[in-house]
């Protein structure tokens, strides 16, 4: 089975204008695009060709296959990241909010602290609010790095920090974009939706 690029849960311009049509057309056009196409090209032929992309990016990872894992975990980054945006600006609430307050004091701290991890993320990557048991945790992943391969780290937000999410709209001003993009463009409702601890099923394919 070839895995499909997914639809943005969104118009091209609904983002607008804190991430452009054009960023989009870019970013998930062509680079999302493009790890699709290359993991297709990867595993046809092979015996993860009828595997779902989450069984593929843990047996990239196991066997070691580079190439293979990167592109794969980039389909899969990037089919969670496009749901964790909302064009109408939200704030955490019921039992998500009451976590974060428990965690991090407020929603605000919560966001300072990603977004400083994200700003501080050296070379290219990934901002992450995760579930690790019953608590939330802020990290981040390098590269393609991503939570499907780590047992415990079940995913709840990411932003995306590599430089082809930001160059065309905010140049290489990375904590500009990440402090737009926390204030405007959470989708918040989904975050909670990911305290069931089933946030990988609903980036993955097959």
């Amino acid at each position: 089975m070839a895995f499909e690029l997914p639809a943005l849960p969104y118009a091209a311009d609904a983002l607008a204008p804190h991430m452009s049509a054009e960023t989009l057309e870019f970013h998930h056009g062509k680079h999302h695009k493009a790890y699709v196409d290359k993991t297709n090209g990867l595993i046809a032929g092979t015996d993860l060709a009828d595997a779902s992309l989450s069984q593929v990016i843990k047996a990239a990872k196991d066997q070691g296959n580079k190439g293979l894992f990167n592109n794969s975990a980039q389909i899969w980054n990037h089919s969670f990241f496009w749901q964790c945006l909302s064009p109408e600006k939200q704030a955490p609430t019921g039992k998500l909010a009451d976590m974060i307050n428990d965690s991090f004091g407020s929603a605000d701290e919560l966001v300072k602290k990603l977004v400083e991890e994200s700003t501080n993320h050296f070379a290219s990557g990934w901002g992450w609010l995760v579930l690790d048991g019953d608590a939330l945790k802020v990290t981040s992943l390098h590269d393609a790095d991503t939570p499907v391969v780590y047992d415990g780290m079940k995913p709840l937000l990411t932003i995306d920090v590599w430089e082809h999410a930001y160059y065309i709209d905010y140049r290489n001003a990375r904590p500009k974009y990440l402090d737009v993009l926390s204030a405007n463009l959470i989708n918040w409702e989904f975050v909670a939706q990911n305290l069931d601890g089933q946030g990988v099923s609903r980036a993955d394919q097959g």
